[in-house]
């Protein structure tokens, strides 16, 4: 891989469904180590492109290239052993399983035990499976989280789940992290807590990050570049100060005055 080449270049992203335009023609590049924040009003096609990512929609045009190759090349399971970590909007954890059972299942794109090892408890499997405990520990406490590792994940407060999720998603080691609107329902303490981590993720951690937000002060604080959506047309991109000053993103989110 040429050190050029951008982590992840989206290019003339298209897609429709019932022939609703959900995307049409978005490109832009994600450069090694850059947190870019991806933002647009509700049903401009923010979701839309991260499921493009996870490989959960096929684009009508266009493509998606994750460190130089096509990810619509790779069957869909491929893709969490790329290199790609992902977030929910809506939290996707096991309510009654541990908070470090919910982050181990995280790295079962990167476990080689296959049914039958596990059927019947191979060696082999034992020793895995307490590597992967380990690692989803040493990642809770990275968090924060080590004290609620064996808790169940039912009943704990959300700010919390959403620091699972974030652990679950980092547990595989990924080289860019999507997250999907992070700092919802959080307060204005855990706010800045999430702003200083996510930096800290990026630092420690060699992760890139894509992150759609609606907390603009979130946004502009940690973002190197923001790029905007409306309609499912690319309208702005670039450093934060430059977008929050567009005259087309004002628009979009004000509206006419």
């Amino acid at each position: 891989m040429h050190s050029d080449l951008p982590l992840l270049s989206v290019r003339d992203l298209t897609v429709r469904f019932s022939g609703i335009v959900a995307l049409e023609g978005v490109s832009f590049d994600v450069e090694q180590g850059q947190i870019v924040g991806l933002i647009g009003p509700n049903g401009a096609g923010k979701t839309t492109l991260f499921n493009c990512l996870s490989r959960l929609y096929a684009p009508q045009r266009g493509d998606i290239a994750f460190a130089g190759k096509s990810i619509f090349a790779l069957p869909r399971y491929r893709i969490a052993g790329l290199g790609i970590g992902r977030t929910f909007q809506n939290l996707a954890l096991f309510p009654h399983m541990a908070v470090v059972e919910n982050v181990m299942v995280g790295l079962h794109s990167r476990t080689r035990s296959g049914y039958l090892g596990n059927a019947l408890r191979l060696p082999s499997v034992s020793a895995e499976e307490r590597a992967a405990r380990q690692s989803a520990l040493e990642m809770l406490e990275f968090l924060g989280l080590r004290p609620v590792a064996d808790h169940l994940a039912a009943g704990l407060p959300y700010g919390t789940l959403k620091r699972i999720e974030l652990a679950r998603a980092l547990v595989a080691k990924p080289r860019l992290l999507l997250l999907d609107e992070p700092a919802g329902g959080l307060n204005h303490e855990e706010l800045s807590g999430l702003a200083r981590l996510i930096c800290d993720i990026r630092d420690r951690h060699n992760v890139t990050v894509l992150l759609i937000e609606h907390r603009m002060d979130l946004v502009m604080q940690i973002s190197t570049k923001v790029v905007v959506l409306n309609f499912g047309r690319k309208i702005a991109e670039g450093a934060p100060a430059e977008v929050q000053n567009n005259a087309e993103v004002i628009h979009a989110y004000l509206g006419s005055v």
